[in-house]
């Protein structure tokens, strides 16, 4: 596998922090094992119909996001890199429910495929999570669209770790942690 832990972050990244009262190894958890995670993934309101879920470099997270009165919407990872406790490394796509890549259900041509970087790191209060996420292999006008959904993915990944903090049981600062910054 890619090993992406030297990638530099790009300008115009996504990125999101937050602090958890919780040990990184109870944070670790709840992003390695299926029923962690299950519980948790995705923006407030949805919940994750699993269907596959191989933790190790080149295995897969496939899953539905249901919300309420809506069609599911399927996304899968593809895991790059995992070093327990502190990194992991996935490219994330919409999908069909066969697990192929799709175009985002909306009707922007968002990119195909992302690549995300989490960090986990141990503090004297917890835990610091880190996310960075950016196209991977997109187009000009995809980056563009991706750049103008900035906002749009601060709230939808804003709700996840809110109900990460949630699964934790703790959660520090509440969202004084939250940072949408161009990396």
């Amino acid at each position: 596998m890619t090993d992406d832990s030297q990638t530099t972050i790009p300008a115009g990244a996504f990125a999101i922090a937050r602090d958890y009262a919780a040990p990184r190894d109870r944070v670790w958890r709840a992003w390695s094992e299926a029923a962690e995670i299950q519980a948790w993934w995705g923006p407030a309101g949805c919940s994750i119909d699993l269907r596959r879920f191989e933790f190790r470099p080149g295995g897969f997270f496939h899953y539905a996001m249901r919300f309420p009165g809506m069609p599911a919407m399927w996304g899968r990872f593809v895991y790059r890199e995992i070093a327990a406790p502190e990194r992991i490394v996935w490219l994330n796509a919409f999908s069909n429910e066969g697990c192929g890549i799709t175009r985002a259900p909306f009707g922007a041509p968002f990119p195909l495929e992302m690549l995300n970087h989490v960090t986990m790191t141990a503090t004297a209060d917890g835990t610091h999570v880190a996310l960075h996420a950016w196209p991977h292999g997109a187009s000009e006008e995809e980056a563009a669209v991706f750049a103008a959904s900035l906002d749009s993915m601060a709230q939808g990944y804003g709700g996840t770790f809110d109900r990460l903090g949630d699964r934790l049981g703790d959660r520090l600062g509440d969202r004084l942690g939250d940072r949408l910054a161009q990396a």
